[in-house]
């Protein structure tokens, strides 16, 4: 029995040139849109940290910094975010105030306060923070920027009254403007020799990894919040 080769390749070429026509003329159904916004990666989310010498990297390399090492942890899960460091060692929750229009620019979405470490260390009236924290919520507030506060402890020397009132700040602000806290950002740092620096203050770059961790599925939350509606 015989096989005639030559009609099906036939066959072949003409259908081939009926798709071609097809596709030149337009009729093809494309893919539809929403598979093609699918393909799409996501635009990284828009964070700023405003905060110290704790969040900055003090004594570190650059990219062992607090905001560096947040996004590389956020960005392993799959989250897509853009962190800037707007750390600055020595700054106070006034200080912090002072330079906040230029420390967080147009298009932030979301800001991660850490400051008042250096306010306690210095004894401050715990008034001047609360104050301080208290217009920096508002001013980003008032420009469709979120806020999520990171506590700060006050050390014991100065006594348990002074501690009551300064440690207080952070929860009523929480609470006064509905905002998300991290009670405590040194928190499994704090009072650990191995993973602070010879000053005592400072997390190593094993401290910030910890830091890091135990703040993630904080951040991840707030992250949540901010990520762009279709």
């Amino acid at each position: 029995m015989s096989v005639s080769y030559g009609t099906s390749f036939a066959a072949v070429e003409g259908w081939l040139r009926t798709f071609a026509c097809l596709l030149m003329a337009g009729w093809l159904v494309t893919l539809p849109q929403g598979a093609a916004h699918a393909q799409a990666p996501a635009k990284p989310v828009k964070l700023v940290v405003l905060g110290d010498s704790l969040s900055a990297g003090y004594g570190l390399p650059a990219t062992a910094a607090f905001p560096v090492r947040l996004q590389k942890a956020l960005t392993d899960k799959g989250v897509a975010v853009d962190i800037t460091n707007a750390g600055v060692s020595g700054d106070t929750t006034s200080g912090g105030l002072g330079r906040l229009d230029w420390s967080v620019p147009d298009g932030t979405q979301g800001v991660i306060v850490e400051l008042g470490a250096n306010d306690a260390l210095r004894g401050v009236d715990p008034k001047i923070p609360r104050e301080a924290l208290t217009e920096i919520v508002k001013r980003l507030q008032a420009r469709g920027i979120k806020v999520l506060l990171c506590g700060m402890l006050a050390p014991p020397n100065y006594g348990k009254d002074y501690a009551d009132k300064f440690n207080a700040i952070y929860p009523d602000l929480a609470k006064q403007f509905d905002i998300p806290l991290y009670p405590f950002f040194l928190d499994g740092v704090a009072g650990n020799t191995a993973l602070n620096l010879p000053d005592g203050m400072h997390p190593t770059a094993d401290g910030v990894d910890i830091v890091v961790n135990k703040i993630l599925p904080t951040v991840e939350t707030f992250v949540a919040t901010l990520a762009p509606k279709n």
